[in-house]
């Protein structure tokens, strides 16, 4: 049953790690960042997106194993 819950665990993040990976790219980030300090901004986008993802499928799997 442990197995079972984490492979759907880690399946659910999966998915909404691509899902918000694809759906900040909507956002113009550029805008409010400095020049020149790419390799921050690539940074800040990653931990973004995990935060992201983190948040909703937290969200998700609650709903989830309430059933």
């Amino acid at each position: 049953m442990d197995l079972v819950r984490f492979i759907v665990n880690s399946a659910v993040y999966l998915v909404f790690f691509l899902v918000s990976w694809y759906a900040m790219g909507a956002l113009d980030y550029e805008k409010c960042l400095k020049q020149g300090h790419v390799r921050q901004a690539q940074i800040l986008y990653v931990l973004l997106v995990c935060a992201l993802a983190y948040l909703a499928g937290s969200f998700f799997l609650s709903f989830l194993y309430r059933l």
